[in-house]
């Protein structure tokens, strides 16, 4: 059994797979497995893919059927995987040689910590550097309180925390409340050196965040056409973690409270939501009488 997984979901990611592939496959450390989840894509990805996977035997490739959408390949990636440590790499970033290393190095040393990573630099589509970025993320109220670009998703995990939490959920934002459950089970640590580069690019995730009804189809196909109720499902995420933790009733109780701020804080967003919803219910009660 390996030490570490990666899992790289991936979707229509010929242009950079191989880029990416070559980046995991040069880590000084070795001992690891590199699980290919292809969600069913249409272009060359999988010809790519499969070559990789007949040159080096760390390599499983992995084809769904149909596609799952991003969170449910996410999760596909992490059930095929067997190491101790975990992380996800998307099919378009990069990783330095030595960041692996680097990551379980923390992870060995620190029992306490669920999550090592490294701080990020942000790449455009021909991989210049666009700017730096550092998370400084510890606990799950800093994760509440300030997560932006939610890079350190893909940091090193200790996969048995992991799979203690619900994952990435299938929404726009999904992966916040993945991050801020994993610190409830311990403690992060940023290594201080750049060695992720995250890429943007017109086809990335990140360029469809203006567009909730189309993002909340690439995390789940089957919601096409539904309300997101992003806020809404963020708020009862956090909630639902904070009941679920293995923590004491204080600890509950002040999270609990620190979620009522939160709600009070982002009440113009909830309530926008919930007219949202109630016009979108009415629409359909007039659809269904007129059909």
């Amino acid at each position: 059994m390996p030490r570490v997984s990666i899992g790289v979901p991936v979707y229509n990611g010929e242009r950079y797979v191989a880029e990416t592939l070559d980046s995991l496959l040069r880590q000084t450390f070795g001992d690891f497995e590199l699980v290919i989840c292809d969600n069913a894509s249409l272009d060359r990805t999988e010809q790519i893919c499969r070559a990789y996977a007949d040159r080096d035997a760390r390599i499983r490739y992995a084809r769904n059927p149909t596609n799952l959408g991003a969170a449910g390949n996410y999760r596909r990636a992490l059930e095929l995987s067997t190491g101790e440590y975990f992380r996800w790499a998307n099919a378009d970033d990069l990783f330095a040689a030595e960041g692996l290393a680097r990551c379980v190095e923390v992870l060995d040393r620190e029992p306490s910590a669920v999550l090592a990573y490294p701080r990020t630099k942000l790449v455009d589509e021909h991989g210049e550097v666009i700017s730096e970025y550092e998370d400084n993320l510890e606990r799950c109220v800093q994760v509440m309180e300030r997560i932006g670009y939610v890079n350190v998703i893909y940091g090193l995990m200790r996969t048995d925390a992991l799979r203690r939490t619900r994952l990435l959920r299938s929404f726009p934002q999904g992966d916040i409340p993945l991050v801020a459950e994993l610190a409830l089970y311990g403690t992060f640590r940023e290594i201080p050196e750049f060695l992720f580069f995250r890429r943007f690019h017109p086809g990335a995730l990140s360029s469809r965040q203006g567009d909730v009804g189309q993002t909340q189809e690439f995390f789940d196909p089957s919601t096409k056409g539904r309300l997101a109720m992003t806020q809404w499902r963020l708020l009862g995420a956090h909630a639902g973690s904070v009941m679920r933790a293995p923590l004491a009733r204080a600890e509950k109780a002040r999270l609990g409270w620190f979620l009522a701020r939160m709600a009070i804080w982002r009440r113009h967003a909830l309530a926008r939501e919930l007219i949202e919803a109630v016009r979108y219910a009415m629409q359909r009660v007039r659809l269904a009488f007129a059909g």
